[in-house]
């Protein structure tokens, strides 16, 4: 029974370990660095699936630690993630990094096993917690603002919804809903913004290739992933989340093949992927949510291995723009390797672990008779091999070498790339070890013949569209213009433009100022008979001007 680890869990492994790290000092320190996350993975699976432990509080009934099939998927995407991250940043020298991210990963595992609206907010605070302190602990504080507040937002919509929801029904209970009433549609968009969702979708390759070449790598795993796993416990089979899903995986694919910074390529590459997991949540069957599972455990692989190779071209050679880079496959061997072995995962090439989660999502969309979803997917899909199987190896690895190779890889480095190399192939070659995680998928038609060859031919044809559109696809210097300019550049030009103006606006202050003393004289006594006689607000107008005015109150502070 789970009741026999009481409080123990993956979580809080994590997170007691990543508290005590700046405590430790030299091999101490890494051993516990290393040892944490491994243990956290070994309790993944000898928890026992089944009812968790339930505390009273408050009236409420909280489930801290609920195991069952989807918790333990995602707790071992997570788990390998946070092991393969702390081996390959095991030589970082930021012990707040370090100490940081172990406490990003258990909130990450805290979100995962978590059976209450209650404690999953408490995680994904702590979530916003950690990756916030990751990015930070790379000395780029107006970065990790950016990042900071962007989530208070999506953690203010959260807490409204969960509110709102807690007073509606009297229940913390993590159920299946619709997004039908304002509670709950901002509770959905408050998860949709950590998963990368349009129009804040910018936030992604904005604040994760500022992180340190260690720091990206554990950015990359979790986030965006947590959220997934949310909208399948409270959201499965939402209409919105269909076009929601193929807008992401539109806007990723767009703007990683104008990109030439190679992690931001592949952090807008996370939204566009992504939104292949939420449309399959969308889609709402036993067959689309078990693949929208196992498209995350794939992608946490692939993912995290391209920015542990772009983690690795940083810290060798200072640089990541491709037009500042290439011939890398010479004097970068394995890195060369790991960066295609997890490029063509994402391009989908069979016998990788990509191949078998995305013909999962195709299956489950054929089944839902999705075919407008179908064909949309599978031209994304085959588009993401232009800019991750041929532009960014084609420029980085191969032709002339521009960047010089200062630093040599050390083997923790290369130990965890050939970890997950080997498990990416692997689960690609027998994906037998998958369908007994994930029964739903027994029937899908993976390593078929005729899969097989539609699959090759549909990469031969994106390989065609690359030598067609070959001076379209050549790196260019330079920022791409995306949402993000209202927080980044916006505030910058408005700023001059309102000091030189207010002198002159002034007097109108004044009267307006005045006009409003007046307004809330009425107001408030208005407000203090309502309290007095005991009047009570509709839960969901309280939640909605709650989230405005907090809303407001963010974006006055980013300004």
């Amino acid at each position: 029974m789970t009741e026999t680890f009481g409080p123990l869990s993956s979580a809080l492994i994590l997170i007691v370990a990543g508290l005590l790290l700046p405590l430790l000092k030299g091999g101490l320190r890494n051993a516990l660095f290393l040892a944490a996350p491994v243990a956290a993975l070994a309790l993944v699976w000898a928890l026992p699936l089944g009812p968790g432990l339930v505390i009273d509080w408050l009236g409420l009934q909280l489930v801290p630690l609920a195991p069952d099939n989807m918790a333990r998927i995602f707790g071992t995407a997570f788990g390998i993630a946070a092991v393969a991250g702390a081996l390959y940043g095991v030589s970082q020298s930021s012990v707040t990094e370090k100490a940081a991210a172990l406490v990003y990963a258990g909130a990450a595992q805290g979100i995962a096993f978590a059976g209450d609206l209650v404690t999953l907010f408490v995680f994904w605070e702590i979530l916003a917690i950690g990756s916030t302190l990751v990015i930070w602990s790379n000395g780029n504080a107006r970065a990790g603002l950016r990042y900071a507040l962007i989530h208070v937002l999506g953690g203010v919509l959260l807490f409204a919804g969960i509110s709102a929801e807690i007073a509606g029904t009297g229940s913390v209970a993590l159920h299946p809903m619709r997004a039908d009433s304002i509670g709950r549609w901002l509770m959905l968009s408050g998860i949709l913004l950590n998963a990368g969702a349009l129009p804040l979708s910018a936030w992604v390759a904005d604040a994760y290739p500022k992180a340190s070449w260690s720091g990206a790598v554990f950015l990359s795993a979790f986030t965006t992933k947590a959220a997934v796993l949310v909208l399948i416990r409270l959201f499965p089979g939402e209409p919105a989340l269909l076009w929601i899903g193929l807008a992401m995986a539109v806007y990723g694919l767009i703007y990683a093949l104008l990109e030439d910074d190679i992690r931001k390529l592949l952090s807008y590459s996370i939204v566009g992927q992504v939104g292949f997991m939420v449309v399959a949540v969308g889609i709402g069957t036993p067959l689309a949510l078990a693949a929208a599972a196992l498209h995350a455990l794939a992608h946490i692989l692939y993912k995290s291995l391209l920015m542990m190779a772009a983690g690795s071209i940083l810290r060798a050679t200072g640089e990541t723009r491709l037009s500042a880079l290439g011939g890398l496959a010479r004097s970068m061997p394995f890195t060369a390797v790991a960066m295609l072995i997890g490029g063509l995962s994402l391009a989908a090439l069979p016998l990788t672990a990509g191949f078998v989660s995305k013909s999962a999502i195709m299956a489950s969309l054929a089944e839902d008779l999705a075919r407008f979803y179908w064909f949309a997917l599978t031209a994304v899909s085959a588009g993401s091999f232009l800019y991750i199987g041929l532009k960014l190896p084609w420029f980085a690895l191969f032709g002339t070498q521009r960047a010089t190779v200062a630093a040599e890889l050390v083997l923790s480095m290369k130990a965890a790339m050939g970890l997950l190399c080997i498990l990416i192939l692997a689960l690609g070659c027998f994906p037998g070890f998958l369908v007994q995680l994930t029964p739903e998928i027994a029937g899908v038609s993976i390593l078929t013949p005729d899969h097989i060859l539609f699959q090759l031919l549909m990469l031969i044809a994106a390989s065609c569209i690359f030598i067609g559109a070959w001076p379209l696809l050549q790196p260019k210097a330079g920022s791409t213009l995306d949402v993000d300019w209202i927080w980044r550049e916006l505030p910058r030009l408005v700023a001059p433009l309102w000091r030189r103006n207010l002198d002159k606006l002034r007097p109108s202050l004044s009267v307006a100022r005045d006009a409003l003393g007046e307004g809330w004289s009425g107001f408030s006594k208005r407000s203090i008979l309502r309290l007095s006689l005991a009047g009570n607000w509709p839960t969901g107008q309280i939640a909605f001007w709650a989230t405005a005015l907090l809303a407001i109150y963010v974006l006055i502070a980013a300004l």
